[in-house]
């Protein structure tokens, strides 16, 4: 069979078909293939009717069809649906061929596939493929590691598909070896997670003091011309012009039960394994699970009573520090999500470019934002940049957002509306800002308890101490660590 194939892509869900017809769009002749087979059949008669993707019915044909050497790009499920395709793929490979995992795969499975596919002389790519449905179709955010010399084999086809920047530049760079390019996804997905929460949080307490969709909808339209500008910003207010058929806003009549893919709790777990407090983060990720609490919800609801407090002060004017809170901590969303990179490209071997990873956010991903541009420029401006929350630009908002921060916190906290995010966001910032925080007592309580030592102020911070505190200890310590 003739060899005409750019590249083949495996899964036929909405992603893999809107990549196909983006690729099909930019010159790149593609071979569909799906397990279910009757799939490549619709897909040709329906969205890819009049291209040039090639349907193909089964692995073998697919590995027949491609140019040499090989790329077949996975859009699964991430986990061992993953594992299985390349089991089935593996037996028609030639050393050199690509193959190349597109889902939201976790990165250490990916550190893992790259290994045992290069001891075989198979490349392989990990790939974040951020934008959902339109992203994929028109321009999405591409963020590839793993096998460095798998690179050169896509580049022009990954650059040409993804989204583009107002002076031209792709949203896609080769982001690292192994799993680098899954981690840099994930992280991405973990401060949507938090952006998400912390939209919610400012609708929440806008809906509690008595705005309507309708308000709501005019207030986020025009908070999306300020420092907010966003993609997210952007679909909520859209969200909440939408009409139910009784003519009332569709979005009351959701049921408040957040789902999830798994990506929010993988990076919240990995910060403890790397010892970096995301904590907006991760409370965006348990206000989900608390949402799938719903029945126990109703029925505390009406056992529980909280404050009876109402909101008598100046709506437009707390509107206004609405806007500001969100802004700071939207600010701390990404300035952690950041934080865990930067201790990750150590952990993993890694050599991140943290400026160009936020201009691969800029246009094409979830949580694209004006104020990229700004973070890109941070780290341009010192690469070896700690924390966000120290650069200039984001140090000045943050000082200028506080006193507004501090009343949307202190206000819902009055009032009975819970705000885990603003709320963690502010006491990060506090935290972050403190050079004395009462560790020293908590470090006295170990030793008490359990002869876990302590260091002194005034001494060596590698030399530890113990103190028989009751004067009915001994002198073992217990040997300790560090988080």
């Amino acid at each position: 069979m003739e060899q005409q194939a750019d590249i083949a892509v495996i899964g036929l869900a909405v992603m893999g078909q809107n990549l196909i017809l983006n690729m099909n769009d930019h010159g790149y002749v593609v071979a569909a293939y799906n397990r279910t087979v009757g799939r490549v059949d619709e897909f040709l008669a329906n969205a890819a009717k009049g291209s040039n993707v090639i349907g193909v019915r089964s692995i073998k044909e697919m590995m027949n069809v491609l140019k040499r050497p090989r790329k077949i790009m996975l859009m699964v499920k991430a986990g061992s649906p993953v594992d299985s395709t390349i089991e089935q793929i593996l037996p028609f490979c030639e050393k050199g061929d690509c193959i190349i995992d597109g889902g939201n795969s976790y990165f250490a499975d990916t550190i893992r596939r790259t290994k045992n596919l290069e001891e075989k002389g198979i490349l392989f790519i990990g790939t974040g493929v951020s934008g959902g449905e339109e992203g994929a179709r028109n321009g999405p955010s591409i963020m590839p590691g793993g096998s460095p010399e798998a690179w050169p084999l896509v580049r022009d086809m990954f650059k040409a598909i993804a989204a583009k920047t107002p002076d031209g530049s792709s949203c896609c760079e080769w982001v690292g070896n192994g799993g680098a390019g899954h981690y840099v996804k994930m992280a991405h997905n973990a401060i949507e997670y938090g952006d998400m929460q912390i939209i919610c949080e400012a609708y929440h307490l806008m809906k509690s003091i008595g705005f309507s969709a309708t308000e709501m909808q005019t207030i986020f339209t025009q908070w999306n011309k300020t420092e907010l500008d966003s993609y997210l910003i952007e679909i909520t207010a859209d969200i909440l012009a939408v009409q139910d058929a009784d003519n009332t806003p569709l979005v009351d009549k959701i049921l408040d039960l957040a789902g999830q893919k798994g990506t929010g709790k993988w990076f919240s777990v990995n910060s403890l394994d790397l010892g970096i407090p995301v904590t907006l983060i991760a409370e965006a990720v348990y206000a989900r699970c608390l949402s799938a609490l719903k029945d126990e919800r109703v029925i505390a609801s009406q056992k529980i009573k909280g404050p009876s407090a109402t909101f008598t002060g100046d709506k437009m004017a707390f509107v206004e520090d609405i806007r500001q809170a969100l802004l700071a901590s939207k600010i701390i969303s990404y300035a952690q999500g950041f934080m865990c990179m930067r201790e990750a490209q150590k952990e993993y071997g890694w050599t991140l470019d943290f400026g160009t990873i936020a201009l691969l956010w800029r246009f094409g991903c979830i949580i694209r934002s004006a104020f990229l541009d700004n973070i890109k420029t941070a780290f341009d401006k010192n690469k070896d940049l700690a924390n966000l929350l120290i650069d200039d630009y984001f140090k000045t908002v943050l000082e200028n957002c506080q006193a507004s921060w501090r009343r949307v916190v202190s206000q819902a906290a009055l009032l009975g509306i819970p705000m885990p995010a603003f709320s963690s966001a502010l006491s990060f910032f506090d935290g972050y800002r403190c050079a004395r925080l009462p560790a020293n007592l908590l470090q006295a309580q170990r030793d008490y308890f359990g002869a876990h030592t302590y260091s002194r102020i005034d001494k060596p911070r590698d030399q530890v101490f113990h103190t028989n505190w009751t004067g009915r200890g001994g002198n073992v310590t217990s040997r300790s660590y560090l988080a």
